[in-house]
């Protein structure tokens, strides 16, 4: 069994995008902290009423999050 929840974040054309591996699960939010408390949320709700297991994961797992950057390049 998984105990972490792995999720890919990066920036959208307008607001923070997390997408989860795990699950079925992707929201967004105008600050990485809002994204953050709104990934916590969605999950809570995807796993509301469910085993756990039937999804391939511990009793309350962790959530691991990526953070994809794009590189800036000096100018010269």
């Amino acid at each position: 069994m998984k105990r972490i929840i792995q999720a890919h974040i990066y920036k959208g054309d307008k607001y923070f995008v997390a997408e989860c591996i795990d699950l079925p699960v992707v929201t967004q939010g105008k600050t990485l902290d809002e994204l953050a408390e709104n990934l916590k949320e969605a999950i809570a709700l995807q796993l509301e009423n469910e085993n756990p297991a039937d999804f391939g994961l511990i009793e309350k797992p962790s959530v691991l999050a990526s953070f994809e950057v794009e590189p800036s390049y000096a100018r010269t």
